[in-house]
């Protein structure tokens, strides 16, 4: 049992890191997508509008299917599913076939976003004890391993085609063989959920900190890079550093932040998070020099980083099947993830990229005022599974 438990952690953890990297691979390749079939600013935004609004529809409808069929079952079917859909992206010939490769990509993302912190709620539950903020430092590993990956490609000439299906067709047989490490949920809940029963207000309350929080880390994804480079007057070398220390600062609150959350509580650190986020924006945004901002930048993916996987433990919790509510709450953040990045564009055109961007210190006060009515105590449902007896868990 401890074996099976180590194992299916594992298989998550990688799930995670995979996840990353594909997406990240798309997003690192963009200027060479341009490149290679000569397209417009706005083309590429059209394409990364068809990826996200392709995973948000699936997002949407992942409530009744995460209710009926179980994360395991969605992770052996979309992981797969991604790693084909960046294989697509990497071989279309023209923008009509990309778009809809793209969005075919994102659908197929959608399920595994849903699915693999499904599945991250149901270790924890057998283990007992916090486990989704080391998870989510898996994707930041990902991410920053396809950052690296596309350096290197880009070092030994690699094409935007070779390099993305490469990624996409090693990472196809690493998905389904992962499928063997994933856990059921428990037969005693999933046979008594209901896909259209009605959610607690606090999966909710839930989405909207995840929106919060996603809506600033696509703020800084962005928009950053341009604010560095064009209102602070940063080189581009050193502009384009603002988003990698962002990363880096979300991978170190990931790897601490179950520890901490096990010894604050969620309420704890969610308000210090949502402080941290305002106050560092704010250094960002009244920067003497770039390189100050550029550091400040570390501290804000320090405060953001550990919002989105508690909101989703949380509303993993919040039921007796994690899937559903995590499903509402994710889709609910990746609306801010879309949104955020939208809303800073028309207040530039309407005032100036600086004072758009100080949306960011209101969001990161909006999570620090929202943790404030999450319950003092964490729900009792963080528990070992049935079949696990208690000593086993502290061995594990």
């Amino acid at each position: 049992m401890i074996r099976d438990l180590r194992i299916a952690r594992l298989g998550a953890v990688l799930t995670f890191v995979l996840a990353g990297l594909l997406v990240g691979t798309m997003t690192v390749r963009i200027p060479a997508l341009t490149d290679k079939l000569g397209l417009s600013e706005s083309a590429v935004g059209l394409i990364l509008l068809a990826w996200g609004v392709g995973a948000l529809i699936t997002m949407q409808s992942m409530r009744r299917v995460m209710s009926r069929a179980g994360s395991k079952t969605v992770l052996r079917i979309g992981g797969p599913l991604t790693a084909l859909g960046l294989v697509g992206v990497a071989f279309a010939p023209n923008l009509p076939l990309l778009l809809v490769a793209a969005t075919f990509f994102g659908m197929a993302f959608g399920m595994v976003d849903i699915a693999m912190n499904a599945q991250g709620s149901t270790v924890e539950r057998a283990y007992g004890r916090p486990l989704l903020n080391g998870m989510h430092a898996g994707w930041c590993v990902g991410a920053i391993s396809a950052g690296a990956v596309g350096s290197l490609s880009i070092a030994l000439g690699l094409s935007f085609t070779v390099n993305v299906a490469l990624v996409g067709l090693v990472s196809l047989p690493v998905m389904v063989l992962l499928g063997r490490t994933y856990l059921p949920e428990p037969p005693a809940v999933s046979t008594t959920a209901k896909a259209g029963r009605r959610l607690p207000p606090i999966v909710y309350l839930l989405g909207a900190l995840m929106f919060f929080a996603f809506m600033v880390e696509g703020t800084v994804a962005d928009w950053n890079g341009l604010f560095m480079r064009d209102t602070l007057g940063a080189p581009e070398a050193l502009a384009a550093l603002g988003y990698p220390v962002f990363e880096v600062g979300m991978l170190v609150a990931r790897l601490t932040g179950d520890r901490l959350r096990t010894r604050f509580g969620v309420r704890g650190i969610m308000t210090a998070s949502g402080v941290a986020t305002a106050g560092f924006f704010a250094v960002v945004l009244v920067a003497p020099a770039p390189l100050v901002a550029v550091l400040a930048m570390f501290f804000v993916g320090l405060g953001v980083a550990t919002i989105s996987p508690m909101t989703l433990s949380l509303a993993g919790t919040a039921t007796d099947t994690p899937g559903p509510a995590i499903a509402q709450a994710g889709a609910m953040g990746y609306a801010g993830l879309l949104l955020g990045p939208v809303v800073i564009g028309f207040l530039t055109d309407a005032t100036s990229l600086r004072v758009a961007l100080g949306i960011a210190v209101l969001l990161g006060v909006a999570i620090a005022v929202a943790a404030r009515f999450l319950p003092r105590e964490e729900p009792a449902a963080v528990t070992a599974g049935p079949a696990v007896r208690e000593p086993e868990l502290a061995a594990a």
